[in-house]
C-alpha cells in the first residue's frame, strides 16, 4: 500500500481508499486519474474525473476509492 502526501495533494494506488470524517463543506478534486465518492446517510456516489471537483454535504464518513488506475486528489 502507498499513499503520498504531496504539497498539492495526495496520490492514491489503484483500489485505494481514503476516509474522511466529518469533512461536510470541504472540496475534493481529482488532479489525476478517476475516483469513486460516497458519503455516510447520501443516496448517490460521485465519480470524479481529472480535473473534477465534489464538495461534501453530509457530516460523517466520506470515502474517496481511487479506480482503474492510480489517482490524485486535492483537498480543500
Amino acid at each position: 500500500m502507498r499513499i503520498e502526501l504531496e504539497s498539492a495533494g495526495l496520490r492514491l494506488d489503484r483500489g485505494q481508499i481514503l476516509k474522511l470524517r466529518d469533512g461536510a463543506g470541504s472540496t475534493i478534486c481529482a488532479r489525476e486519474g478517476t475516483v469513486w465518492i460516497t458519503e455516510e446517510n447520501l443516496a448517490r456516489d460521485i465519480v470524479l474525473e481529472a480535473g473534477g471537483c465534489y464538495r461534501l454535504r453530509q457530516p460523517g464518513v466520506a470515502v474517496v476509492h481511487a479506480l482503474g488506475g492510480e489517482a490524485a486528489v486535492r483537498l480543500s
